[in-house]
């Protein structure tokens, strides 16, 4: 039998203007949690298109035969389908999406980037430097307490119920790499975080910024939400910043 996409987290396209917005969801999720905000842009007029990470929104077996490398060509090839198109991007990511955005601008001329809820690193673990051989032993890792401000919200959400192990070490490795290419994204970058994430190190957006290559660069700390800043209760507000933060890069107003 053939494996098939979870039900409502298939990824996501919608025809718009010259500007392209790539939305990128995080670790273990799936596009659902990136499309409300990409139908919110596509009625601003841009063209969105929302990615399925390998190995996700399947199985979390899947998940395992994937490295940090699959979930970049799985960005990358979102990337070219825009470009293919003559537009201009701007890149879009939740958490690890986060993480892909900014390692992606790196390497290609995009027009912007928004990484949201974004970790500079893991959060501190005696067992993460033997995560490798430990993946061997444990398959997978709990999530641990929930940080929704909305508990319907929550309800619905798609993701996996756990971390398989050996994925985390992949992630930590991808996270790695967006450190070393940090000072190579020179393009205009909005970080966005909540004050009350207990998903990621407190400090992670500003460890971002000091380190950006890009001189147009601020931090948008939201309050009342939790990791999944695009879906929780103060998505609104996160949704009103990234519209106007595309339209003054294209206005040329970073």
């Amino acid at each position: 039998m053939l494996p098939s996409i979870i039900d409502s987290a298939e990824p996501f396209f919608f025809q718009g203007g010259p500007v392209g917005c790539l939305l990128i969801h995080g670790f273990t999720g799936a596009p659902k949690e990136m499309r409300q905000m990409g139908e919110y842009l596509a009625e601003k007029g841009y063209t969105v298109l929302g990615v399925r990470l390998a190995g996700h929104a399947t199985s979390p077996r899947n998940m395992l035969r994937t490295t940090w490398q699959d979930w970049f060509f799985s960005v990358s090839d979102g990337w070219h389908m825009l470009e293919s198109a003559g537009k201009s991007i701007f890149v879009v990511g939740l958490s690890m999406g986060g993480v892909l955005s900014l390692t992606l601008a790196s390497h290609f001329p995009v027009k912007g980037v928004i990484a949201m809820s974004s970790p500079y690193s893991l959060p501190d673990d005696p067992r993460l430097p033997f995560i490798r051989p430990l993946s061997l032993l444990v398959r997978n890792v709990g999530k641990g307490e929930s940080d929704w401000k909305n508990p319907e919200l929550a309800k619905d959400h798609v993701d996996y119920p756990y971390y398989p192990t050996r994925s985390i070490a992949e992630l930590r490795d991808l996270i790695a790499v967006m450190r070393e290419r940090l000072p190579s994204v020179t393009a205009p970058t909005l970080l966005v975080q909540s004050r009350e994430d207990k998903s990621i190190p407190a400090g992670s957006a500003q460890f971002i910024y000091d380190r950006l290559g890009s001189k147009d660069k601020e931090i948008l700390w939201v309050e009342n939400s939790g990791h999944v800043v695009c879906r929780d209760l103060a998505c609104g507000t996160v949704f009103e910043a990234a519209h106007q933060f595309i339209q003054k890069v294209c206005q040329g107003g970073g």
